[in-house]
């Protein structure tokens, strides 16, 4: 089922979270305080959205950007999205950057995620710079390193639904 991302307000606090990534090592978000801005990306590997946008995600390199990638579908349901599926797409794809699980779907929750993609941009002081859709999220980054406001129109993501446990 298709949804759209929830409407956010700019500045929002990014939640705090401490999560496994798919290789075994564990981060939280203070492991990411030095980067100028920081993309948390809500993905999972059965989405046909995430599949349509996930070469240019990993393409996506821009000095001062850091990604982080989470999935917190219910991974019973969705044999592809249990963690053992999600490393192996991760080695094969060659993702630069870590991808965690979020078990518990706590950290979704947090976020009000409730999509694949559902893409979060936070500014150094981890306020919501940008919560939209894949297509002016380049350019939003961009902005955002170059110490320009957020910009003001921004469009829901689109995508499947978190797959959340009964």
């Amino acid at each position: 089922m298709a949804l759209t991302s929830h409407e956010l307000a700019l500045g929002t606090p990014c939640p705090p979270f401490t999560l496994q990534s798919v290789d075994g090592k564990t981060y939280s978000l203070q492991d990411f305080a030095q980067s100028k801005a920081l993309m948390v990306a809500f993905i999972c590997s059965h989405c046909p959205y995430v599949r349509a946008i996930e070469d240019d995600l990993l393409a996506l390199k821009l000095d001062g950007l850091q990604i982080i990638a989470i999935c917190s579908n219910d991974a019973s349901k969705y044999p592809e999205d249990a963690p053992e599926a999600l490393l192996k797409r991760w080695r094969e794809k060659n993702y630069g950057f870590p991808y965690l699980v979020d078990s518990t779907q706590e950290v979704a929750k947090k976020f009000d995620a409730v999509c694949t993609p559902d893409l979060f941009v936070y500014d150094s002081n981890r306020k919501l710079y940008y919560h939209g859709r894949w297509q002016e999220l380049e350019s939003a980054v961009k902005d955002l390193l170059a110490g320009k406001p957020a910009p003001k129109n921004q469009q829901h993501s689109i995508g499947c639904s978190i797959k959340w446990y009964a």
